[in-house]
């Protein structure tokens, strides 16, 4: 029986691969995460999904031979600008009044790999926001506290609910898993 080893602490990705019935363990990846600023947006999120499985793939022992580890990266584009994950209270304020009236993209890389081969690919959603009050921004950012989420914000929650006017391409990419595509991918692939 293969492993399937999930490289990522995070829980709206533990989430999905658990509602796609995969058994899994978690790994969380200590991978450097920083970008060449001048890169492609596709392009960094498949180096940050790639250097997330390798740090993984890496410290594998006794189970590298029978192992395939998922990671992924999930950023958003505004205006072909990177917005990361805030730093601060203000940080995420600001950047959720920049996507407030806008389309941005949201791109998640996917990389899946075991000893034998590796598979990268990417899925880009649109994502449109009505206009955001300053008092709805307020609110979500005291109140669900979005620091460790790209673009300040999670479809699945109160603003996504309240926020978010249109979206083409798959929900669950951003939420951070592209996760019908990913299974797809290992049963082709890698089982």
């Amino acid at each position: 029986m293969k492993k399937i080893i999930l490289a990522s602490g995070s829980p709206r990705r533990k989430m999905l691969l658990e509602w796609a019935e995969i058994p899994f363990d978690v790994v969380v990846s200590d991978a450097d995460e920083s970008f060449d600023a001048t890169m492609p947006p596709v392009e960094i999120a498949i180096a940050i999904a790639q250097k997330k499985n390798a740090a993984v793939v890496n410290n594998l022992k006794d189970d590298a031979a029978t192992s395939i580890v998922i990671s992924a990266d999930t950023i958003v584009v505004l205006h072909g600008e990177v917005i990361g994950k805030p730093v601060n209270r203000d940080d995420a304020i600001g950047i959720l009044k920049r996507l407030s009236n806008q389309t941005h993209q949201v791109i998640t890389a996917v990389c899946v790999r075991n000893k034998k081969q590796e598979k990268v690919f990417h899925d880009i959603t649109l994502v449109c926001f009505h206009p955001l009050s300053d008092e709805q921004i307020t609110h979500y950012v005291d109140f669900y506290k979005p620091y460790d989420k790209a673009g300040a914000y999670a479809i699945q929650e109160w603003i996504g609910v309240v926020g978010i006017k249109s979206i083409q391409g798959d929900f669950y990419n951003v939420m951070g898993l592209p996760v019908s595509r990913l299974l797809h991918t290992l049963q082709e692939a890698f089982l």
